[in-house]
């Protein structure tokens, strides 16, 4: 007896049906305006966040990112509830040209393990480390004006995160979590890193590996206070 094997797409057909596959729409915000899809991303590792997926905005028609933090135990979710709530209300009031966007949260109590969704803008361009080693690679150096123009726009950013109230500190500033547009605009993203840490200590029990090897790993580019 002979099993038949599936066959394989290949060339621009095979390219059409991933694309089609990953663009595929899982899940719907209460509202109806964010679009969760397949496809996964990379914005810097927060605590606490299991996944992060593409997403559409609806109502702005460009893409965002659907960031879902799970909590193992719905007594600890709702003993957390009021200080989750005050923070990602705090987070949704941060607004700077070099920060990236927090747009949205709402909470999920439907599944078994109680959520908490938020949506952040998507920078599609990547990571300050990923274009550093782009430019390594093609055997280039960046001037001086170019790196005087991205501190310039770090220090901002930092500035007005200190000045909030309560002030932000971010916990965790690597060449990972600074994003760098087409236009060279610098953004921080994970802003939000250290009050993770704080406010989900029993989230997600899947990335507790993970995010202690993280923390370890980034321990020096934590302010001397922590």
């Amino acid at each position: 007896m002979t099993m038949s094997v599936p066959e394989r797409k290949s060339g621009s057909e095979g390219k059409e049906e991933e694309s089609e596959d990953e663009s595929e729409i899982l899940e719907e915000s209460p509202c109806g305006r964010w679009q969760k899809r397949k496809e996964q991303v990379s914005q810097g590792n927060v605590p606490g966040v299991e996944s992060a997926s593409l997403a559409m905005d609806t109502e702005e028609g460009v893409e965002v990112v659907w960031n879902e933090v799970l909590f193992s135990d719905k007594k600890v979710f709702k003993a957390q509830e009021e200080k989750i709530k005050e923070m990602f209300e705090n987070l949704m009031q941060v607004e700077h040209p070099n920060i990236v966007k927090f747009h949205k949260y709402w909470l999920d109590m439907k599944e078994t393990q109680a959520r908490v969704i938020f949506i952040t803008e998507y920078m599609s361009s990547g990571s300050l480390k990923q274009f550093l080693k782009k430019t390594k690679k093609n055997h280039k150096t960046m001037n001086v004006k170019a790196w005087k123009r991205w501190c310039t726009q770090i220090l901002s950013a930092l500035s007005y995160l200190h000045s909030c109230d309560p002030p932000i500190i971010h916990g965790n500033l690597t060449c990972d979590t600074i994003f760098i547009q087409h236009n060279g605009l610098i953004k921080i993203g994970s802003v939000w890193h250290r009050l993770f840490v704080n406010v989900f200590p029993d989230a997600s029990v899947h990335n507790k590996g993970r995010q202690h090897r993280d923390e370890q790993r980034n321990l020096h580019f934590f302010a001397p206070e922590y």
